[in-house]
């Protein structure tokens, strides 16, 4: 009983000791305050791949720690932004961006907006000049023989 204490004792240690190291790499990156500040910009940058819209800063899903523990270990490697930025859209793709850059498969991206903004602004003044026109046609006076026809359908309801 005591070996199975003992050994489960050593397994314990050595599972936790990777954690251990990660947690004290964590430790002394968030006493620089100027890793912990490229930390926090960086994080805001990169979009977390499993949330829905929010940057990895934000974010508590585990790959978001694991990305930001990732951008630890890469800041206390010596890496600037750039190779940091690089490694991530070379791993994950554009997608991990929140700004991604202006290309040919991005174009829809950039330029959808704008697009469906001029459509819908095109499709409300056609939709107004419609409407314009469709009130000064129905607000024209009466001609005669429909007004005579008003007239005599008033006088039966007045009569019932």
């Amino acid at each position: 009983m005591k070996r199975l204490i003992a050994t489960l004792a050593v397994g314990l240690v050595l599972n936790a000791s990777p954690a251990l190291a990660s947690s004290a790499t964590e430790a002394a990156l968030a006493a620089d305050p100027v890793a912990e500040k490229r930390l926090l910009g960086l994080s805001e940058e990169l979009r977390c791949l499993v949330c829905q819209n929010q940057n990895i800063a934000d974010s508590n899903a585990e790959l978001a720690q694991d990305l930001r523990r990732e951008i630890r270990g890469m800041i206390k490697d010596g890496k600037s932004d750039k190779e940091i930025i690089d490694f991530m859209v070379t791993r994950y793709g554009d997608f991990v961006l929140y700004r991604p850059p202006v290309q040919g498969n991005t174009l829809l991206l950039w330029g959808g907006p704008v697009a469906l903004l001029i459509l819908g602004i095109i499709a409300l003044v056609r939709y107004q000049r419609r409407r314009a026109e469709r009130v000064a046609a129905e607000d024209k006076p009466l001609s005669a023989d429909e007004a005579s026809r008003a007239d005599a359908l008033l006088k039966e309801l007045d009569n019932k």
